[in-house]
């Protein structure tokens, strides 16, 4: 951590914890909080920090974040996981990201009682695709659109794969906090969890996709003008 990263991850991270005050989606289960525009930035930051300084700023930035109000425990943690697989998926480091993924999809889906494998499988069709996809040739093509594409179409797809698994991989280990929230600190009825896993079954991949377009219309943008411009010989990841 030498005085130019300590500058980049101070500035990502009052970023961060700006974006942290605009909500975007409400979370289902809890009314005072919600899915703030901090989803759409967590994995740009990694990819132009790396996955373990990005993980920095959005884990710094997030804990400002829970000062306004709509910012919460969950995000914070889906957001540093965001960054944190981002940030490996650009540097090349996939098999790290499946681990982390992986490790996160069974944390998430086996969690004792309440896990939707023990209430609602069908939960997790969204979330096993994103990790078909992140071990398959797709992910390999999108990497290499990124770097070497010969089309604005290819790089933008190259992005838009990077971030809809990144994103995915948050939002499975915000949901695997959410379950720790309510067990085992608190009681919960398993009926009321499985209802709950039924009303988002459709509702997070739609929410995802959404996120993951924000990204990339924003990390192309931004890609493109730290690559062309002096600005980017100042940038860690790019």
């Amino acid at each position: 951590m030498d005085a130019r990263n300590l500058a980049l991850a101070i500035s990502f991270s009052a970023l961060y914890a700006i974006f942290c005050i605009f909500p975007i989606f409400q979370i289902i289960g809890l009314p005072s909080k919600a899915i703030t525009a901090a989803a759409v930035m967590a994995p740009v930051i990694g990819m132009i920090l790396g996955p373990y300084l990005g993980a920095v700023s959005a884990a710094v930035g997030g804990a400002i974040g829970l000062l306004t109000g709509f910012f919460s425990h969950i995000s914070l943690v889906a957001g540093v996981t965001s960054a944190f697989c981002a940030g490996l998926l650009y540097s090349g480091k996939r098999d790290l990201c499946a681990l982390t993924y992986f490790s996160f999809l069974l944390l998430f889906g086996l969690c004792p009682f309440i896990g939707p494998v023990w209430l609602y499988p069908q939960l997790m069709w969204f979330q096993i695709l994103g990790f078909i996809i992140l071990i398959s040739p797709v992910q390999s093509l999108a990497a290499r659109n990124i770097r070497n594409a010969k089309s604005d179409r290819m790089r933008i797809f190259g992005f838009f794969i990077m971030f809809l698994v990144s994103t995915l991989a948050g939002q499975i280990a915000g949901s695997f906090m959410f379950e720790l929230t309510f067990w085992p600190l608190f009681t919960v009825d398993a009926n009321v969890m499985g209802a709950y896993w039924r009303i988002i079954t459709f509702l997070y991949p739609v929410e995802r996709v959404v996120i993951a377009f924000a990204s990339t219309f924003v990390g192309v943008a931004l890609y493109k003008a730290l690559r062309l411009g002096s600005a980017g010989q100042g940038i860690v990841n790019i």
